[in-house]
């Protein structure tokens, strides 16, 4: 029986497949629990939403922003915005889809083919965060750390290609959040704020458990490296960093990245000084 501060983890969105992400048997905690929910309600929370994900599912060929915007009524960013946070949530796959005319080309979206095993809650990977932990941290600490935030790092750059192929380098603030719907979706119950001149991602769980309480040099690492390859590939170089840590004892786990402030020199103005040419009689 599970005790008081832990929920069967029995509930699936498809009662006819069993697969490991089931975890049929196992019990999870309430904060894994809120992670759960949070990452589902972070991409079908909003009604519109789900209707936008079930009407690309019904496409075969996939559907374009314009396509959406048109069916439901939407301004084009608006649908842009949906399609987006389906992508970044890892339920839509984009494609670059280039005309014969010249032109930019379009953005072609698409069900994951992996969704008929969506499972609540998401697929758990304590093990092999444990064994990543542990392998690297017979490594001394500092190689330990930079070689998981190069893992952390490449990881962020995939899920950055598979969000947006064609590096469109939106905003700061809009690249930021979509790295907390991404992180949401992979558990982490992440969301965004703008502190000053900075912005920061908020997590309000660790999917890593204990082997980040035990290993935080190696797992807040992957974490950390994960922000900044994402954000690499939606916006630019950025240099994200921790600055609380539930491993330290903090609430929640918060990574600030710092707004970059262009700032325009003054032109300078060519200032022609006459030279006086001492004439000899």
């Amino acid at each position: 029986m599970p005790g008081p501060d832990r929920i069967p983890a029995t509930i699936t969105a498809n009662p006819n497949v069993n697969t490991t992400a089931d975890k049929r048997g196992e019990d999870f905690t309430a904060d894994e629990f809120t992670a759960a929910v949070a990452a589902v309600t972070n991409a079908f929370g909003d009604p519109t939403r789900r209707d936008i994900y079930l009407f690309v599912r019904a496409s075969i060929e996939g559907v374009r922003a314009a396509q959406v915007a048109e069916h439901f009524e939407l301004h084009p960013n608006v649908a842009r915005h949906h399609l987006e946070k389906l992508a970044a949530g890892g339920y839509l796959t984009v494609e670059l889809v280039r005309h014969e005319s010249a032109g930019r080309p379009s953005k072609r979206y698409q069900a994951c083919a992996s969704d008929a095993d969506l499972a609540f809650p998401p697929r758990r990977d304590d093990l092999l965060s444990m064994l990543l932990a542990r392998a690297l941290g017979r490594l001394p600490r500092e190689e330990a750390s930079a070689l998981a935030q190069e893992v952390g790092y490449e990881y962020g750059r995939t899920l950055a290609q598979r969000m947006d192929p064609a590096e469109s380098h939106r905003s700061l603030k809009a690249a930021v959040g979509s790295v907390a719907d991404a992180l949401t979706a992979h558990g982490f119950a992440a969301h965004s704020e703008t502190n000053n001149n900075a912005l920061t991602l908020v997590s309000d769980h660790c999917p890593f458990g204990a082997a980040a309480q035990e290993y935080p040099h190696v797992l807040c690492a992957v974490d950390t490296g994960m922000i900044r390859g994402m954000l690499e590939g939606l916006y630019g170089e950025t240099q994200p960093h921790i600055t609380m840590s539930r491993p330290d004892g903090d609430k929640h786990c918060v990574t600030t990245v710092p707004t970059v402030i262009r700032t325009v020199m003054p032109a300078v103005i060519p200032t022609i000084i006459p030279t006086i040419i001492p004439t000899i009689i």
